[in-house]
């Protein structure tokens, strides 16, 4: 979806900003993503193993639908909700932080300067081409919404494990 929001921006400095945020999923998040499966016993074949349950499907398949869409406008209404709704998540995060990397990392991921320009520009963009492709943009927005909502929703129905 990154790419496809990349290909569909109309400046050049959206492409630039989207492509650094690629960077740092491509590279900071995704080495966290290893070190917290290490940590946690979890490794690449239980990783593939693992099903997706029917949030995390849904949420591909809209990224999927969003990027095949070719609309910029579109794009940004998921990445809007996905990555904001971090954000806020993260800001609102405890003092000090837990001790465990696994916890504490994820809340700095998510709160720190580049993310919060990040989401900013994110809104700022949204608010600039959205108007255009209301429609489209609104029923993107609300199908991930509704998906997110359901995908923190089925982290409650998991039977706790130590």
């Amino acid at each position: 979806m990154l790419g496809g929001a990349i290909a569909s921006a109309d400046t050049l400095e959206a492409r630039l900003r989207l492509g650094r945020f690629v960077g740092m999923v491509s590279s900071d998040e995704n080495s966290y993503f290893l070190r917290c499966f290490d940590a946690l016993g979890v490794d690449a074949r239980a990783r593939e193993a693992i099903p997706d349950n029917a949030a995390t499907a849904g949420f591909k398949s809209l990224m999927r639908e969003a990027a095949a869409s070719r609309s910029y406008a579109a794009t940004l209404a998921v990445l809007n909700v996905a990555e904001w709704l971090y954000l806020d998540w993260a800001t609102r995060a405890p003092q000090p932080l837990p001790p465990r990397f696994e916890h504490a990392e994820w809340i700095t991921l998510h709160d720190n300067p580049f993310f919060r320009d990040f989401v900013a520009f994110l809104r700022a963009e949204l608010d600039r081409v959205g108007p255009a492709e209301d429609a489209l943009a609104r029923d993107f927005f609300q199908r991930a919404v509704a998906i997110e909502l359901a995908f923190f929703d089925a982290a409650y129905d998991l039977p706790e494990t130590r």
